[in-house]
């Protein structure tokens, strides 16, 4: 009996290992760390063939790691692909750029909606629906220059992160798109002229450079009811072209916008009223009465708390304690972008 007893663990030993081995194992067709060169040398020329080649709702993170130059491509993260981060080799040098505008004619003819031309939602150069999404060490340009709405980078998948990157254009240059996103930036620079960072995610900036290259309005959420927050500075440093005399912190695009800047570095273009209601929305023209727009110790010649218009808040030190990254973006998963 001990024989039989000792062979059938040392089976079950056996079989339980091998049962860890092929578990745990990367299948061939499917690798953890992928490779982009537009000069080749690398597993693939594209981002969009790298991304394509993920396992559709794989449950392991796959690293694609991209090699400086500069890649036109319109790239697309669908839904079904999840747990990706792309990482550029720094952000000078690793440039994504494309040139779509709302208005533009779509040379393809009319789109999946019927549309003829593009539109500020489908204008982008990096869309991303996929949750659990990392970008690190990029450049996203929208280059289609000064011809109204022209998004960069279209954010709508959950858990996004963006770190040392860059994102460039003019008009609506980011997009944290939908109210179930959460999205992290850390040290990241983004630049535009009008509603340049806008929509209706949880958003965090931190340690950011935000720069105003024209007399207008840098944010332009429109957070929903439902949400406790909505875009919220932290640390972060505001900066305009030579030429940019008046900005705006934000207007609100609709009537619960929230936006909040919590110790950051407000340069002399930032008028003193600071914020501005949106008077002109026909839909919406009494947002005052129920945005939050509000700030905390902020310095710099663009911080005029005296100034501000009575409709915005200044923070209490008890109420600013709430502005941490848990409270902000943990959510029912507890998610934390330091740790991911």
């Amino acid at each position: 009996m001990r024989r039989i007893s000792y062979f059938k663990l040392i089976t079950l030993l056996f079989l339980n290992t091998l049962s860890f081995i092929y578990a745990n194992a990367q299948d061939p067709k499917y690798p953890s760390t992928i490779t982009v060169s537009k000069d080749g040398g690398a597993n693939y020329k594209t981002i969009q063939e790298a991304v394509n080649s993920v396992r559709d709702l794989g449950e392991k993170e796959v690293k694609i790691y991209v090699k400086k130059g500069i890649y036109k491509e319109k790239l697309i993260i669908p839904s079904w692909k999840i747990r990706i981060s792309i990482i550029g080799e720094n952000p000078e040098n690793t440039i994504i750029t494309f040139d779509d505008y709302s208005g533009k004619p779509n040379p393809a003819g009319k789109d999946q909606f019927g549309n003829a031309k593009f539109s500020t939602y489908t204008s982008f150069t990096v869309l991303i629906q996929g949750n659990d999404i990392h970008l690190e060490n990029l450049t996203i340009i929208n280059s289609a220059g000064r011809v109204g709405q022209a998004v960069a980078l279209h954010v709508e998948g959950d858990r996004f992160i963006a770190k040392n990157c860059r994102f460039l254009g003019n008009q609506d240059t980011l997009y944290a798109a939908i109210e179930n996103s959460r999205q992290y930036y850390q040290n990241c620079y983004i630049e535009g002229t009008t509603d340049f960072i806008f929509g209706k995610a949880t958003v965090v900036f931190q340690d950011c450079t935000i720069k105003s290259l024209s007399d207008s309005y840098i944010t332009a959420a429109s957070t929903s009811a439902q949400q406790k927050f909505g875009f919220v500075f932290l640390t972060c440093k505001l900066i305009a072209d030579t030429a940019v005399k008046k900005a705006y912190l934000g207007r609100p695009w609709r009537p619960y916008a929230k936006t909040v800047f919590l110790n950051c570095d407000l340069g002399k273009h930032i008028l003193p009223e600071g914020w501005n209601a949106w008077k002109g929305d026909k839909m919406f023209p009494d947002k005052e009465l129920t945005v939050f727009y509000a700030e905390y110790k902020n310095k710099g010649a663009g911080a005029s708390p005296g100034a501000r218009l009575p409709w915005t808040k200044k923070l209490t030190d008890k109420e600013a304690k709430n502005y941490t990254l848990k409270n902000i973006l943990s959510g029912s998963d507890q998610w934390n972008p330091i740790t991911n």
